[in-house]
């Protein structure tokens, strides 16, 4: 396992180097479709090439029938397309529309990609001489080969650099890529081992690829799941397609972009796991143009601020018997009580829709500073936690990584989703104060209906060391007062000093 992790370290770094140097000639957000196009295509090219070769070896007569691919799964890659082929141009000035090329053959072979991929090499802005070094670096690097898909190299690689174009794009980075830590939180809690999974506002597609990889991790079947989801933003919809398809995950993500609230695509969906992370606080959603929409089970949405809407449009979505919500939402929603919203919070905790809230620190996003929630609803709960909601301040957890990012470790991952199964199971759950609290229904509309955490798991207890308040104080003024008149010295001395020089003071 060390083995494989230095192996995928080490082609992140090379491929981030190579894609870094593009900078200079374009901002982010274009050189991530380079760079991300281009390692999609090699992984296709290499599939089939393995294939390709498997099928020569085998003296299998006719290497060139598409269906002896595409029922492995593995996209058909044209001649044109075929990353030998590529290779001849690497140093002419034809590099750019030879990958055009390419691309738009790949599109025509493979309905599912169709739309999907970047054909907009050959533009004079884009460097050649760069674009070819980058695709030298990728020739020396297998990522769609038997033994790296036993790895997922290409699916870590490509996690990976979504991660490192998000934190260079800054506040444009969150509209595609959700922090793994906080995708790992809401799939460890809400399980899903089979059924229909559905995101609303899927981004690049992080929490399917989650949720696949929680499926593995517990032995179970992918196979067992469909996937639903919708974006959008088209460059967005785009990279959830790539993102998706490298890792061999079917699903229905419509035929385009669209948006959810004005054309839902899965209007009929009721599904057992919705898991998102919609966009915060958006004021320009249209809910002016649906006031009288069946999704509003709970209240009519304020117009300005979409939070609520995406709630409502989530618990649409469930199966009334089993199907559960966890999504994350700005820290704002638990509180407010402005245009609706709070009366909107007081009908789902009235109906108990709302099962579990969890405070998560600042500083998870790369777009911005700004804490947020998880949301855990149902519409169906088990008869321990009826009529009861599950507060948990994760505030204090998570590590930083650098200046500006903290990140969940797997053990406060953990913690978090232990707590929650183990009061939903009532398995020897505990109050802790200051990190958890199972409060009924009443306490809560006594509090307003307001469901931030920390108003009722109160304050951390300070373990007692055994030494009373009054000898913390006199210990405390003593050592102050030893401190002032240290201070008075230093300050006397200085004042001598200044004074033997000609700046007396």
């Amino acid at each position: 396992m060390a083995k494989e992790n230095n192996a995928i370290l080490d082609y992140e770094n090379k491929l981030w180097t190579a894609a870094d140097k593009l900078r200079g000639s374009m901002d982010s957000g274009e050189y991530k479709h380079v760079v991300l196009g281009l390692i999609f295509l090699k992984y296709i090219s290499d599939a089939f090439e393995t294939k390709y070769n498997e099928l020569l070896k085998n003296n299998i007569a006719d290497i060139e029938d598409k269906d002896a691919y595409t029922e492995d799964n593995i996209f058909w890659v044209p001649k044109i397309a075929r990353w030998s082929e590529i290779t001849r141009y690497t140093n002419t000035a034809e590099i750019g529309k030879i990958i055009d090329l390419a691309m738009e053959e790949v599109e025509k072979e493979n309905a599912s990609l169709k739309g999907v991929l970047n054909k907009n090499y050959a533009r004079p802005e884009l460097e050649k001489t760069m674009l070819g070094e980058l695709v030298t670096l990728f020739t020396n690097i297998e990522i769609g080969t038997d033994s790296a898909k036993e790895m997922d190299m290409l699916g870590k690689v490509y996690e990976y650099f979504l991660s490192k174009f998000a934190s260079a794009e800054g506040k444009g980075g969150g509209e595609f890529y959700t922090p793994t830590c906080i995708v790992k939180t809401l799939v460890e809690i809400i399980e899903p081992y089979n059924g229909r999974v559905y995101d609303p506002a899927c981004g690049s597609g992080g929490m399917f690829v989650q949720s696949t990889k929680f499926i593995k991790n517990h032995q179970g079947n992918v196979n067992n799941v469909s996937i639903y989801g919708q974006e959008r933003n088209p460059t967005t919809w785009k990279l959830a397609k790539m993102n998706l398809a490298i890792r061999g995950i079917d699903s229905n993500l419509g035929s385009s972009n669209a948006d959810t609230f004005h054309n839902d695509l899965h209007k009929t969906l009721k599904a057992d796991f919705v898991i998102a992370n919609p966009p915060f606080n958006i004021s320009d959603w249209g809910g002016d143009k649906l006031q009288n929409d069946i999704r509003w089970q709970y209240g009519i949405p304020p117009t300005g601020n979409a939070n609520y809407a995406w709630l409502q449009h989530m618990l649409h979505h469930i199966s009334p018997e089993k199907g559960v919500v966890g999504t994350v939402l700005a820290n704002g929603s638990l509180s407010s009580d402005t245009s609706n919203e709070g009366n909107i919070r007081k009908k789902m905790i009235e109906k108990d829709v709302v099962e579990c809230i969890v405070s998560m620190p600042g500083q998870l996003f790369y777009a911005t500073g700004i804490p947020c929630s998880l949301w855990i609803m149902r519409k169906t709960k088990t008869e321990y936690t009826k009529n009861k909601i599950l507060f948990i301040d994760a505030k204090k957890l998570g590590t930083m990584i650098d200046r500006k990012v903290r990140e969940l470790t797997d053990e406060d991952i953990q913690q978090i989703a232990d707590t929650y199964h183990n009061w939903r199971n009532n398995n020897n759950y505990e109050d802790i104060q200051g990190f958890c609290k199972s409060a009924d229904t009443k306490e809560i509309q006594e509090n307003n209906s307001i469901l931030t955490p920390g108003r009722y798991v109160g304050i951390e207890e300070i373990e007692d060391d055994g030494i009373s308040f009054e000898d913390k104080m006199i210990d405390i003024t003593s050592t102050l007062k030893q401190q002032f008149e240290e201070s008075k010295e230093l300050e006397e001395k200085i004042r001598k000093s200044l004074e033997a020089i000609g700046y007396g003071i």
